[in-house]
């Protein structure tokens, strides 16, 4: 199997809340933490990218969690490769072990799946599947937000125009992870106000699984893409705010549509 030219590190600047940013994984392997030989066409990745600040020791494997979503999504592990933990440890600047724990959550996710003995290979996934999963969403979201614009008054929706408003400026930095995490902070708290947690928590993992990347890679969608998903929350919010039912249907499975 051909790969591309592997690139470079590039340091990720910190997020705005103060967060250590996440790790550039690299595309080059090495052999040194490889603890069995790659079958034919694979590579294990495992070689540090350039220093940067380290994870503050509380809660580490929350940190590292939240790093290897954030990887995933910006593209940074590809799908169809395989990672070891020696070596995303190196990233992190952390022992092995919480990366072991936080990939095996990505793969009760469904986001990786384990490779025996050599690490984690990221999960390949095509556009059926996105589109499935645009599909329960819509099923699951749709009929809340139509229940919500019934009874939820015009000022709480105002309310939540500074998450709508987050997310366009992540979608015009380009930032792709940055854009995804503010896209579930908008869902999450428009579900929210319907006061059901089990439902929010359903929607926020299916929310999720739909923004990891299509075995083409994240740029299969194009920044103006984002920029125009995060211009329909602002047009959702007026929509809900006026009550106008017709335009929250079409408006949130357009957007669901547009996530493919």
């Amino acid at each position: 199997m051909e790969h591309a030219p592997p690139r470079a590190a590039t340091p990720a600047s910190p997020d705005r809340s103060g967060e250590p940013a996440r790790p550039r994984v690299p595309s080059q392997p090495t052999a040194r933490d490889v603890s069995a030989p790659a079958a034919r066409g694979e590579h294990t990745h495992s070689e540090p990218p350039a220093p940067r600040t380290p994870l503050r020791r509380t809660s580490v494997r929350g940190q590292v969690l939240d790093g290897l979503r954030g990887a995933l999504v910006a593209g940074d592990l590809v799908p169809g490769e395989v990672y070891s933990a020696p070596g995303l440890a190196e990233c992190f600047g952390v022992s092995a072990t919480p990366v072991r724990e936080a990939m095996q959550q990505l793969a009760l996710e469904g986001a990786v799946e384990v490779v025996p003995n050599r690490g984690f290979r990221v999960v390949e996934r095509d556009a059926r599947e996105l589109a499935e999963l645009a599909e329960v969403r819509a099923l699951i979201e749709v009929p809340v937000m139509l229940r919500l614009a019934h009874s939820v008054p015009a000022d709480q929706w105002a309310a939540l125009r500074p998450l709508a408003e987050e997310t366009v400026a992540a979608a015009e930095t380009g930032d792709r992870a940055r854009y995804a995490e503010s896209d579930r902070a908008f869902h999450g708290a428009v579900l929210g106000l319907g006061g059901n947690r089990q439902l929010a928590t359903v929607a926020a993992d299916l929310h999720r699984r739909a923004q990891w990347p299509l075995v083409t890679g994240p740029l299969s969608r194009r920044p103006t893409d984002l920029v125009a998903d995060a211009a329909q929350h602002l047009a959702l919010l007026e929509a809900l705010a006026a009550r106008d039912l017709p335009a929250v249907q079409s408006l949130v499975r357009e957007h669901f549509a547009g996530a493919r």
